[in-house]
C-alpha cells in the first residue's frame, strides 16, 4: 500500500494539517495521530463441512475522550489494520462534527461473506463477540453494521454479548432489527443525513435543486437511498448511477424504482433499458450540479479532480478524495460536503438508537427524520462558517470543528 493510498496515513495527514490551523499542543496533537487501543484477535470457527477455519479480527478504540467509543465492523476479505485504524479515526471526527457525546472506534474481520453460509456467518459474528465482548458495552464501546454486515448480523452479535454477561444489553449495539430494539429512520439515515446538507449547501451557494442534475457513483445502501431521496426532497434529476460492474446514464432522469428492480432482478444497473453504459470513472466526470461519490476511498485523485464538473461534490462514501485532489478542487470552486459530516446520519440515528435503548421508549420515524435533519443542519453550517472564517477547504474546516471538540475534551478531563 503506498504512501498515497494507504487510508491511515490519509488520516493522520488530515489531522495534520488541521494541528496546524488551530495551533494544536503538541501532546494534544501526537495523542491524536494514535488509536487508544487496539485489538488484534483470531476466531476459530467450525465451518459447514467440520473443518475449524481460523479468522483474523480487529478492533479499534480511537479516542474516548467525548464518550463510549462508536463505530461498525466490516467483514470483507480484503480488510486491513491500516483501514479500520483511519475509519475509527474517522469515526472520532464524525461524532464530534455532529456534536454527538461519543469517541470513535472500528471493526473488522478478513473473511469473504459472499462464499459464507448463514450458519457460518452466525458461528462468525458470535465468535467475533466472544473475542472481545469483555472490551465493548453500552458504556464502553458500541458496535454498529459496515461493510457486508447487516442487522440481522447485529442481533447475533447482541444476542452473543448477553449470553454472556447474563443481562439484557440491546444498547451494546445498534442497527439491530425492529424487534429488537433498532430504530425507526435508521435504513436511509446516512443518504437522508446527506441530503439533508446537500440542501444547506445549495442555500449557501445560491443553487435552485429542483431539475437540476445528480449522478451517484456507489449503488448499495446509501446511493439507493441517495437516488430516492435526492428526486423525493430536493426534485433532484438522476441521470446517472453505477455499482461496481460499470454505469448507466440517461440525460432525462433514470427512475428510481425501475432502476432499482432492475438491480435487484439482475444483480447490477448495467444493462438498465434505455440507458447507455457508462464507466465508473466517466461518471465522475460528468457535466452534474450534484456528484455523490457513495463507493470506494480513493475515488477523486489529482489525476481526474481537475476534470471533475459538479458543483456540489457529497461525499456519501468514506475517503472518496485525497487531500491532494482537495487542494486542487477548492481552488476550482468545487464545493466539497466531507465525508465524515456528509454521511454522519448513519451514526446519528444509531446514537438514537442508543438513546432509545437506554431509556426503554421508542420514537417515531418522523421524530427521528426531525431530530436528525436538526443534527446535520447544525453540523454543515458550523463547518461552513469555520471553512470561511480560517479560509481553508471544508473537509479542513470540519476538521477543525471536530478536532478542537475532542481535544477540548481531553483538556477538561486533564489528559494533556
Amino acid at each position: 500500500m503506498s504512501h498515497s493510498s494507504n487510508p491511515f496515513q490519509i488520516a493522520q495527514r488530515q489531522l495534520d494539517e488541521a494541528a496546524k490551523v488551530l495551533k494544536l499542543d503538541p501532546a494534544v496533537h501526537e495523542l491524536l495521530r494514535w488509536p487508544m487501543r487496539e485489538f488484534h484477535v483470531r476466531i476459530p470457527v467450525r465451518m459447514d463441512d467440520g473443518s475449524v477455519k481460523v479468522f483474523e479480527g480487529f478492533r479499534v478504540q480511537y479516542n474516548d475522550a467525548r464518550g463510549p467509543t462508536k463505530g461498525g465492523i466490516r467483514f470483507h476479505p480484503e480488510e486491513t489494520f491500516d483501514t479500520v485504524r483511519a475509519l475509527a479515526a474517522w469515526m472520532t471526527w464524525k461524532t464530534a462534527v455532529v456534536d454527538l457525546p461519543l469517541g470513535g472506534g472500528k471493526g473488522g474481520v478478513v473473511c469473504n461473506p459472499k462464499e459464507m453460509s448463514q450458519g457460518e456467518l452466525e458461528r462468525l459474528s458470535r465468535g467475533w463477540i466472544r473475542a472481545l465482548g469483555h472490551y465493548i458495552g453500552p458504556d464502553i464501546d458500541v458496535p454498529a453494521p459496515d461493510v457486508y454486515t447487516n442487522p440481522q448480523i447485529m442481533a447475533w452479535m447482541m444476542d452473543e454479548y448477553e449470553k454472556m454477561t447474563g443481562r439484557s444489553a440491546p444498547g451494546v449495539i445498534t442497527g439491530k432489527p425492529l424487534p429488537l430494539g433498532g430504530s425507526a429512520g435508521r435504513g436511509d439515515a446516512t443518504a437522508r443525513g446527506g441530503i439533508y446538507t446537500v440542501r444547506e449547501a445549495a442555500k449557501v451557494l445560491g443553487i435552485d435543486l429542483k431539475g437540476a442534475t445528480a449522478a451517484i457513483q456507489g449503488y448499495g445502501n446509501a446511493g439507493q437511498f441517495a437516488h430516492k431521496l435526492a428526486a423525493e426532497l430536493l426534485g433532484l434529476k438522476v441521470v446517472a448511477v453505477s455499482d461496481s460492474k460499470g454505469g448507466i446514464y440517461k440525460a432525462d432522469g433514470l427512475p428510481f424504482q425501475e432502476v432499482l428492480k432492475h438491480k435487484q432482478e439482475t444483480g447490477s444497473v448495467v444493462g438498465f433499458p434505455g440507458a447507455q453504459p457508462i464507466s465508473n470513472q466517466e461518471l465522475l466526470e460528468l457535466d452534474v450540479v450534484v456528484l455523490f461519490p457513495a463507493a470506494l476511498e480513493n475515488q477523486i485523485t489529482e489525476e481526474n479532480a481537475d476534470k471533475i464538473k459538479a458543483k456540489i461534490v457529497a461525499e456519501l462514501a468514506n475517503g472518496p478524495t485525497t487531500p491532494e485532489a482537495d487542494l486542487i478542487l477548492h481552488q476550482r470552486g468545487v464545493y466539497v460536503i466531507p465525508d465524515f459530516l456528509c454521511n454522519a446520519g448513519g451514526v446519528t440515528v444509531s446514537y438514537f438508537e442508543q438513546v432509545q435503548n437506554a431509556y426503554n421508549y421508542y420514537w417515531d420515524e418522523d421524530t427521528v427524520h426531525e431530530r436528525l435533519d436538526r443534527k446535520m443542519t447544525t453540523a454543515f453550517h458550523a463547518v461552513h462558517e469555520a471553512a470561511k472564517k480560517y479560509g481553508v477547504h471544508n473537509r479542513l474546516g470540519a476538521y477543525v470543528v471536530a478536532v478542537s471538540r475532542v481535544a477540548e475534551a481531553m483538556r477538561l478531563r486533564g489528559w494533556v
